[in-house]
């Protein structure tokens, strides 16, 4: 199974930008979808951005539509580039994988994960 490792978190001030970055290793199969949730505490999980090989076109929350940029090699490198951030983006993030050939935005649908990284926009 692919291990994930996130970074790049960090306290940033609304309107400001910030890029994450996810490291794969330990992979038994290609990942053919690349994927970013986040979570606050006391909230659920949620998706924010994926994109996959297949047609390598991306796919976003509408929270995060036309701020966010997610791009991958599919091999071992991942990231989330953030801009505009709002205080409502505060969140542990996540990287994600599946060998699905298509995003998807339920969690239940990634295998493989990392521990996440911090991400706090202060007013």
């Amino acid at each position: 199974q692919e291990q994930l490792v996130e970074s790049g978190g960090a306290l940033v001030q609304a309107g400001g930008s910030l890029r994450l970055s996810c490291a794969a290793s330990g992979r038994t199969a290609e990942a053919y979808t690349w994927a970013w949730f986040r979570q606050a505490p006391g909230k659920e999980r949620v998706f924010v951005a994926a994109i996959s090989w297949m047609g390598r076109i991306p796919t976003y929350a509408d929270s995060v539509n036309g701020r966010f940029a997610i791009s991958t090699d599919y091999k071992t490198t991942g990231s989330l580039q953030m801009q505009s951030l709002v205080p409502e983006d505060t969140a542990v993030y996540y990287c994600a994988t599946r060998t699905g050939s298509r995003p998807s935005d339920d969690p239940q649908a990634y295998p493989n994960w990392g521990q996440g990284t911090q991400v706090t926009v202060s007013s």
